[in-house]
């Protein structure tokens, strides 16, 4: 089989096309620039240049393949210009999902996310809920506006598509929000520690496999939560204090204290530009939230099986550790 992918470059997209070329399959990769993809040429992959926000430049990648994962996104929480969120993420969907439909693709996978849930307030929802908002990140706004007023009404229009709705997604090579926190964690510099905040956090090669399981075995029209275990931060960072010796940081701030701090973030960050780290939206969306969702539809249609944390987090906490240079403290 034939599929195009974009977000080849990326974290779970690179991964899922690792797994599909070791399958046997092609793969077509939509990247910005082909020289700064080098690693999906070395594996095999037809690289296409083009981006998600010129429809245009996606057809040539997209003729006669036999499924297409859109995986793109732009995922940035803290950051100071969010004015790439709504094209990538809400008109970059339009423009695959729409050009899919032109051109006949038998099915797709489309990458959706648990954020669209946002604050879940302890709940485990399936994939029956929806929220209308409001949003607590620009992230979550423009993933929840692809996906309930791009890909929904378009598989109501008969799109042989399906959803997935990853987690936290955690691993070797992770370059996102929560791997930046890993290193700081590593490199002592990590602050504190939310309470209460809790995520789905799914290893990497999980929730590609995931994507290639709902590619194969799910049904078009439906959505899947392939979210992992539920562990809230503490208890994820208590997880890696026992792997590698390295303490967690002893400030515990509850979601009050970490509100009102988003707040001053926010009027701070409107006049001095601040790492994202400390931006009042990463504040808000680490404030005592819990992003989860019902994995049991992905399990009991897919046969999909997250691995626990406690087998997927020190391999990843390797990784950084070697990328840092840092010796483990124990065995």
């Amino acid at each position: 089989m034939e599929y195009f992918i974009t977000g080849a470059t990326g974290f779970i997209g690179g991964v899922l096309a690792r797994q599909l070329i070791e399958e046997d399959h092609r793969v077509v990769a939509l990247v910005r620039d082909t020289r700064r993809a080098p690693g999906l040429a070395a594996l095999g992959a037809r690289l296409v240049q083009g981006d998600l926000t010129d429809r245009e430049s996606l057809r040539r990648g997209m003729e006669g393949v036999d499924g297409v994962f859109h995986v793109a996104g732009w995922y940035k929480i803290g950051t100071h210009d969010k004015s790439q969120g709504y094209p990538i993420n809400v008109e970059g969907t339009r423009n695959v999902l729409e050009l899919m439909c032109e051109l006949g693709i038998p099915k797709g996978v489309y990458t959706s996310t648990l954020a669209v849930f946002s604050d879940t307030h302890g709940k485990v929802p399936d994939e029956t809920y929806q929220y209308d908002g409001p949003h607590l990140s620009e992230y979550d706004r423009t993933k929840w506006l692809a996906h309930y007023q791009v890909a929904d009404p378009l598989i109501q229009a008969g799109l042989p598509l399906v959803i997935v709705l990853p987690g936290l997604v955690y691993g070797p090579g992770d370059s996102s929000p929560l791997g930046d926190a890993v290193r700081q964690y590593l490199q002592g510099k990590l602050p504190l520690l939310p309470k209460g905040t809790a995520f789905c956090w799914g290893h990497v090669e999980d929730i590609a496999q995931a994507h290639r399981l709902a590619m194969e075995k799910g049904r078009a029209g439906e959505s899947y939560i392939i979210c992992g275990p539920v562990y809230s931060m503490i208890d994820a960072f208590q997880l890696a204090e026992r792997a590698t010796g390295i303490p967690t940081p002893r400030m515990r701030m509850g979601p009050g204290a970490m509100k009102t701090l988003a707040r001053l973030m926010d009027v701070v960050g409107a006049v001095i530009p601040l790492p994202e780290t400390f931006a009042g939206e990463s504040l808000r969306v680490s404030a005592g939230v819990t992003y989860l969702g019902d994995n049991s539809k992905a399990r009991r249609e897919l046969g999909y099986q997250p691995r626990l944390l406690e087998e997927g987090l020190p391999e990843t906490l390797d990784f950084f550790m070697n990328e840092l240079g840092i010796e483990q403290k124990k065995n």
